[in-house]
């Protein structure tokens, strides 16, 4: 059975398209109007091997921070849509990502309790055109429309570019440990509620 969602939402502000394939190989097609947030995603998309494929436009004359967090909105969404009722799911999963200086700790539950938990000290407030502070934004929106409990915490680190890319890429790699099917347990819910 296909782990696919297709998601649109259009608001005054943005108007985005995720399509998303849980069992893909990392093919993505990412276009946000947002560079470095591209950047971002698209290492999120392969290091996570899903296929992915976000397409934005938003009112970044204003700046991003509607554009970025929407789309985590959708992809939440899309995400949740494509697990269905979560049935063989491992449903948890971490990733210790180093990239040069910096290492990035990510560890999810995908409880149907969506939070975020960051802990993530950025140098510069600024790269390119982007507002690192958003990243944090995209996150929110990401696990509360997922339902996902999401702890993200900076081992170490100097380099602004290289602390959020091993965020992207450790939550990317924790998603696709939590949402692989355990064969062991395929025909159930993990939890002992009997549902997530």
């Amino acid at each position: 059975m296909a782990r696919t969602a297709e998601i649109s939402r259009t608001t005054k502000e943005t108007d985005i398209q995720v399509v998303l394939d849980l069992d893909g190989t990392g093919k993505t097609d990412i276009d946000t109007g947002v560079p470095f947030f591209d950047h971002m995603l698209d290492a999120f998309g392969r290091h996570g091997l899903f296929d992915l494929t976000v397409h934005a436009k938003g009112d970044i004359e204003v700046e991003a921070h509607h554009t970025v967090e929407d789309c985590g909105i959708v992809l939440g969404q899309a995400f949740a849509q494509a697990l269905g009722d979560r049935r063989g799911i491992v449903r948890f999963g971490s990733s210790i990502l180093p990239m040069d200086e910096a290492l990035v700790m990510a560890a999810l539950d995908i409880s149907g309790r969506g939070q975020l938990h960051y802990h993530v000290d950025l140098p510069l407030g600024i790269l390119g055109t982007f507002d690192t502070s958003l990243a944090q934004e995209f996150f929110i929106a990401l696990a509360s429309n997922m339902g996902v409990t999401l702890h993200i915490d900076e081992l170490h680190g100097r380099n602004t570019h290289h602390i959020l890319e091993a965020a992207f890429k450790a939550v990317g790699r924790a998603l696709c440990d939590a949402t692989r099917i355990n064969p062991r347990i395929a025909d159930q819910i993990p939890s002992t509620k009997g549902t997530l």
